[in-house]
């Protein structure tokens, strides 16, 4: 079996379910970047925010950049349960059922030290939903209790695995499997009671991009080339019109903060913004969808673009 980005295996992680129209905003996002610097102008806001829900200031949940893909050791002998060993605490909370955990991993048998997969090489971290059932039951049970910034082994027996069946031309028949992990971030289970309300006020086109922290962060700094994973409400700026929020969908949604895309506004907009910000942006139609708008957004042509932005964790 060619090993594809998931553990040879595992259930694919089931994609949060997101409205179309939030979907047509998060797939934008993806791959936000910008074109030339703009300035921003503080003086005389084109709208106006006014948070009525006090603001819930997250955790700096995130540890930024990827750790070197590290050996895993093998266990003693016979791995006949469970086996959950912190060779690096972190800090923070520890993730429970409904957090979604994003990290690296390095997997290999137990017998002998074969690997099978890993993260690291693909340069891509692995989002795990605790409580979803969408990996093996032994990440489900072993990454309880993991912080941010963590290292953890898993020494998994064969019945927490995958059993009796084979997998790929490397895990067989009753193999017990070992991993490490390294956590970059716990994204906390979303409740939509703690979305903020927030009146916009609908105003003329502006020219520049406009910037209003509501809450400052006190976390991790958003840089380029992180991904950022943040819940977002979307408005006219003509009206004041709410066109889509994701958080009543699900997870924070991650976007790639990097300096090639379609929205030019959102680079300059989330520049140094802090986990557990809120942060107000309006987007001029130039650098948001243009002359042509978002008809799937409800977002008519020639319209600027306001997001109020909460920054969730940054990996």
């Amino acid at each position: 079996m060619t090993l594809g980005r998931y553990p040879p295996g595992m259930r694919f992680l089931a994609s949060p379910r997101i409205a179309p129209l939030t979907l047509a905003l998060a797939a934008t996002l993806l791959i936000a970047g910008c074109g030339d610097s703009l300035d921003t102008d503080d003086s005389g806001p084109a709208t106006s925010a006014t948070t009525e829900t006090p603001a819930t200031t997250a955790p700096d949940t995130s540890t930024p950049g990827a750790s070197a893909k590290p050996t895993v050791a093998l266990p003693s002998g016979e791995v006949t349960e469970l086996i959950v060993t912190d060779l690096t605490d972190g800090e923070g909370d520890g993730a429970v059922a409904g957090d979604t955990v994003i990290l690296n991993y390095v997997g290999v048998r137990s017998a002998d030290g074969t690997e099978f997969d890993n993260s690291y090489d693909r340069g891509q971290p692995f989002p795990v939903t605790l409580g979803a059932q969408s990996v093996i039951a032994g990440w489900e049970e072993g990454l309880l209790g993991v912080k941010a910034g963590g290292q953890r082994q898993l020494d998994i027996p064969a019945d927490l695995a995958y059993g009796d069946n084979p997998q790929g031309d490397i895990i067989q028949p009753g193999d017990a499997l070992s991993f490490v992990v390294d956590v970059l971030a716990i994204i906390p289970a979303t409740d939509p009671a703690d979305a903020p309300t927030v009146t916009v006020t609908g105003a003329a086109n502006r020219d520049d991009v406009l910037v209003e922290d509501l809450v400052d962060g006190t976390g991790t700094e958003l840089a380029l080339g992180d991904t950022a994973y943040l819940h977002l409400i979307a408005y006219r700026g003509d009206t004041g019109e709410e066109l889509t929020s994701t958080w009543a969908e699900g997870q924070p949604q991650p976007i790639q903060f990097v300096e090639q895309g379609s929205l030019p506004g959102i680079i300059e907009g989330m520049a140094g913004m802090q986990v557990g910000g809120r942060r107000q942006i309006v987007i001029p139609f130039a650098d948001a969808f243009g002359t042509a708008g978002n008809p799937d957004l409800g977002l008519p042509a020639d319209t600027d673009l306001v997001l109020i932005i909460d920054l969730i964790a940054v990996t």
